[in-house]
């Protein structure tokens, strides 16, 4: 019997129209598009409009990534929606919501919060249980509403973040040469107080902070660096994968910076490395399917390429996944 494995049937992106330059920024915050540029890599962002929502966007990037697979999302089996921005502040799930939108009564929904990790993880969970359950697609979704998180006041985060979704669809396959070959997953929560956002239960205040995104820059750059780098090397080490076989690396969008230094500790060519924050800026668990979806609009893609996600967030947590696409 053949060995039964998860393949990437299907990607799909969204992106809101609003496009906001480092210039127009720069008419209200004490910053140039040369200084965001030459810190971060970041010369646009997408924001969402007044009357988005994150499963708004959610629901424009699966219904891409189902097209692209065939898929209808009465066959599926599961959503899971990895996002921090979710709707509502506990439940329902936006996941829940994305099911009711796109008509998937059997499929189970749930949101996973990992932060910039959350496509990572949400990966691997549907694989698990897809391969220990029915086998029906399942569809994987990173949808984040950064813009409402962030200070618009504070020139040090604000200009870092964007909105957006990417999706994938899941299908069992029995092909030998094809699908998710592994996954890493790991977390270091004694980095908790490095990237945390307000808000929350865990002894509410007499006046509530604000839910907004805070970060101590340098504790979490030498994270993310030998955070990225090492799940890349583990898959080159595990799976026996050699460099020159990597056909894409993609990486968490979070600053040029850190692609840069990870980059540099890794013997895979810099050109096989997947930029895409340029324009999109850090969308969270957003940007690594984001990017899949990029590649794939652009006919990038082709079947049998080993591609390495990696990625880091707020937990702290980190890991990746290795594709043959």
């Amino acid at each position: 019997m053949s060995e039964q494995r998860v393949k990437i049937s299907g990607v799909g992106g969204y992106l809101p129209a609003r496009r906001v330059s480092n210039d127009e920024l720069a008419q209200t915050l004490d910053t140039s598009d040369e200084w965001i540029v030459s810190h971060t890599g970041i010369r646009a962002r997408h924001i969402m409009a007044a009357d988005e929502s994150g499963t708004d966007m959610a629901e424009q990037a699966a219904r891409a990534a189902l097209a692209r697979a065939g898929v209808s999302p009465a066959d599926l089996g599961l959503i899971v929606v990895a996002t921090t921005t979710a709707d509502y502040g506990g439940f329902p799930s936006n996941a829940c919501l994305l099911q009711a939108r796109l008509g998937a009564p059997a499929a189970a929904a749930f949101d996973l919060g990992a932060a910039c990790t959350g496509f990572v993880y949400a990966l691997e969970v549907a694989r698990g249980l897809m391969l220990c359950g029915s086998g029906r697609p399942a569809l994987v979704v990173g949808a984040e509403a950064m813009s409402r998180l962030v200070d618009w006041t504070d020139r040090n985060t604000c200009v870092l973040f964007g909105d957006g979704a990417g999706a994938a669809v899941l299908e069992v396959t029995t092909e030998p040469d094809r699908g998710i070959l592994g996954s890493y997953l790991r977390a270091d929560g004694t980095g908790s107080g490095f990237l945390w956002a307000g808000g929350g239960l865990r002894v509410p205040p007499p006046n509530p902070e604000p839910r907004q995104a805070h970060m101590q820059g340098r504790p979490v750059f030498n994270f993310a660096v030998k955070a990225m780098a090492e799940v890349v090397l583990h898959f080159l080490e595990t799976l026996q994968i050699a460099p020159e076989e990597v056909r894409y690396v993609v990486p968490h969008q979070a600053n040029i910076r850190i692609l840069q230094a990870a980059q540099k500790r890794l013997p895979i060519a810099p050109d096989r490395f997947v930029v895409t924050i340029d324009e999109v800026a850090n969308t969270s668990a957003a940007s690594i399917p984001l990017a899949l979806a990029e590649l794939d609009r652009q006919g990038r893609l082709a079947p049998g390429d080993v591609v390495l996600t990696t990625g880091f967030g707020a937990g702290l947590t980190y890991g990746g996944n290795a594709i043959r696409w």
